[in-house]
C-alpha cells in the first residue's frame, strides 16, 4: 500500500503539518497568547428545547454538517459531574442530572466512559450491572437520548481466558440494554510499534469482534497519536531481534488492513489524529534513507469510511511549543479545521461525533466541564459544509 502523502496545492510547510487553512494559520500565530478561553460562569439550565427551537434552523437545515440526531458527547468530558455529591452541590450531579443537563443543550447521544457515578446519586455508585444498565437507560429515553458507546471492558488476555470472555459478554448484555450500536475501548489495538504487535492485535480484535457482531454490537477501538505513528516492518534488527525501520505504512492503517471490516470498527479522535500528523511525518525505510509521508486524517476516514462510525469531536489551538503541536480547548473555540474535515469525510448521516475534552472539569469552576459541553454543542450545530 502507498502511503498517504500531504494534499496538493499547499506551500507552507508547517501550515501544512498542522492541517489548517492560511488564514486561519495567520490569525493564530498572531494571537496565540489571547487563545486561551477563560472558565466561563456556569449559569441556570436553559428550558428543555427540541430542535427546532434551539438554534434556529440546525435542527432540520440540510447544509448542517452533524444533523441535529447526531449530535453527541463523550461523559468523560463532564465526569467531574457524574461523580459529583448531590448531597453537597446544587449543580446536576450523577447520570440522571447529567443527562437531563446535556438534554436542554440539545445533545441527542452520549457515550459512555464506564458507568461508576457518586454513590449519593440516584441507583448508587456503580451502575456496571444488568440492573444498573436497565435504570440508565430509563433515564436516556427519559431525555431522548441516545447511547451510542461506550469505552469500557475489554479483555487483557489473548487467548482470551474464560473470566475474560464471561466479562467481555457481561458487557455486550449491558451495551444491548442500553441501546448501543457500538461498543469499544479508550485504547489502541496496542500500545507496540513492530508488525508483529500489531499481527497479534489484529488477531485478538477479529475474534472479539466476531464474538460481538453475534451479540449485535459492533466492536471499536479508539486512537491516540503513537497508533499513527510509523510501522516497524523491516530493516536491522536491533538486539532483541526487533525490526528497526519502516515501509512508511502507519500502524492504525495497518491495523485496517489485517482486520475483518465485519468484525473490527474504529473511533477516530480526530484532536488526536492531527497530533499525529503534527509529530510523525518522517520515518527511516528500509534502506536507511529518510522519508517524510505528511499524515492525512480525513483521506484516511475517506478510504475507510465505514470503518470509522464514531468520531471525537476535540479542539486544540496551534501550540509549537507543547511538543504536541495543539493545546486542548472547548470545541469549535481552536484550529482544526472541523468544517473542511466533516465536509471532506462526508455519509453525515452515518458518522457519529462526539464532542470530548480531556480537561473540560476543573477544580475551582466546579461547572465548567458542562458550560464547555455547551459551547461544543452550540458550535458542532452551527458547522456547515464549505463551498
Amino acid at each position: 500500500m502507498t502511503p498517504f502523502k500531504d494534499e496538493p496545492g499547499t506551500d507552507d510547510s508547517l501550515r501544512r503539518t498542522l492541517g489548517v487553512d492560511r488564514r486561519r494559520f495567520l490569525s493564530t500565530c498572531t494571537a496565540i497568547g489571547a487563545a486561551a478561553v477563560a472558565a466561563p460562569v456556569f449559569g441556570a439550565s436553559p428550558a428543555l428545547a427540541d430542535d427546532k427551537d434551539r438554534g434556529k434552523g440546525h435542527g432540520h437545515d440540510k447544509k448542517a454538517l452533524v444533523p441535529a440526531h447526531k449530535r453527541g458527547i463523550i461523559l468523560y468530558t463532564v465526569r467531574d459531574a457524574i461523580g459529583r455529591d448531590p448531597l453537597t452541590s446544587d449543580l446536576p450531579s450523577g447520570f440522571r442530572e447529567v443527562f437531563k443537563q446535556l438534554a436542554r443543550y440539545g445533545y441527542k447521544q452520549v457515550e459512555f466512559a464506564g458507568y461508576g457515578q457518586h454513590a449519593n446519586a440516584p441507583g448508587g455508585g456503580n451502575l456496571d450491572s444488568v440492573q444498573g444498565a436497565h435504570l440508565l437507560r430509563s433515564w436516556l429515553d427519559d431525555f431522548g437520548l441516545r447511547a451510542q458507546g461506550n469505552h469500557g471492558f475489554i479483555p487483557g488476555s489473548w487467548p482470551l481466558s474464560t473470566p475474560d470472555l464471561d466479562r467481555f459478554k457481561q458487557a455486550l448484555e449491558i451495551a444491548n440494554i442500553l441501546g448501543m450500536e457500538h461498543m469499544g475501548t479508550g485504547g489502541d489495538p496496542t500500545w507496540g510499534s513492530t508488525k508483529a504487535e500489531w499481527d497479534a492485535a489484529a488477531e485478538k480484535w477479529n475474534a472479539m469482534g466476531a464474538i460481538a457482531r453475534r451479540a449485535g454490537i459492533k466492536l471499536y477501538t479508539h486512537n491516540h497519536d503513537g497508533a499513527y505513528d510509523f510501522l516497524l516492518d523491516g530493516g536491522p534488527l536491533d538486539a532483541q531481534g526487533r525490526p528497526t525501520r519502516s515501509s512508511g505504512i502507519r500502524k492504525l492503517e495497518y491495523f485496517l488492513q489485517e482486520t475483518d471490516p465485519r468484525n473490527v470498527w474504529l473511533e477516530m479522535d480526530i484532536f488526536w489524529a492531527h497530533v499525529a500528523r503534527y509529530k510523525f511525518h518522517t520515518y527511516t525505510a528500509h534502506d536507511g534513507q529518510k522519508r517524510t509521508s505528511v499524515f492525512d486524517p480525513a483521506r484516511l476516514v475517506d478510504r475507510y469510511n465505514k470503518r470509522y462510525p464514531l468520531f471525537h469531536a476535540k479542539d486544540g489551538v496551534i501550540n509549537t511549543g507543547s511538543g504536541m503541536g495543539y493545546d486542548m480547548v472547548p470545541f469549535g473555540t481552536g484550529d482544526i479545521d472541523y468544517e473542511r474535515f466533516f465536509s471532506r469525510v462526508g455519509e453525515k448521516n452515518y458518522h457519529n461525533p462526539m464532542v470530548e475534552q480531556d480537561n473540560a472539569p476543573s477544580g475551582s469552576v466546579p461547572g465548567q466541564s458542562l458550560e464547555y459541553a455547551r459551547i461544543g454543542y452550540d458550535n458542532i450545530a452551527a458547522l456547515r459544509h464549505k463551498r
